[in-house]
């Protein structure tokens, strides 16, 4: 890959938001619009592969979850239109094991909502060079291991006898932990 074409997405601000949430989609239509780029906006996964089979961008903001399915489908589809493409995922039901898959897909940053325009713009815009900062405030103990029981839980998809089992842990106990909240 030549140097031209890895400095590609820098040079050529298209965007492509895909999301469901039609309020928060225009406004961050809106806000990367004023950062200058120019926008299009998908509300399926359907839509958003059309589009970057049509014509495939040069950054992407994508939601995990969407009516119609998996918003990782949208990533794999621009990796493959495109491959020096950036894109991030957007989601509010985040765990590590979503995370992990959405990097190995192509995206560059994975983002809890709410997040707002400054968080979007700052990670599809980062350097790949540099580190990001440390959290201000990391995962729990307790966090870190209900994102590790989330994570054996989905690559078991989802048996619970299974999991149980891998994890060395009672069935019923891990029902009571896959029943209640992530812990802070």
């Amino acid at each position: 890959m030549s140097d031209e074409t890895a400095a590609a997405p820098e040079q050529e601000l298209t965007l492509l938001l895909v999301d469901d949430d039609r309020p928060f989609l225009s406004r961050l239509a809106r806000a990367m619009e004023m950062r200058g780029f120019t926008v299009e906006m998908a509300e399926t996964v359907a839509a958003g592969v059309e589009f970057v089979r049509a014509k495939a961008p040069a950054y992407a903001v994508v939601d995990m979850r969407l009516e119609d399915g998996n918003g990782l489908d949208v990533i794999a589809a621009l990796q493959e239109a495109r491959p020096d493409a950036r894109a991030i995922v957007l989601t509010g039901y985040g765990n590590i094991a979503t995370a992990v898959t959405a990097v190995k897909l192509g995206a560059v940053d994975y983002l809890a909502k709410p997040a707002d325009a400054d968080d979007v713009y700052n990670a599809l815009m980062a350097d790949a060079d540099n580190k990001a900062e440390p959290p201000e405030n990391p995962m729990s103990a307790d966090r870190v291991r209900w994102e590790h029981i989330q994570r054996v839980y989905e690559l078991c998809n989802r048996n619970v006898s299974e999991t149980a089992r891998r994890l060395n842990m009672h069935r019923r106990t891990l029902q009571r932990i896959l029943a209640k909240r992530a812990p802070r």
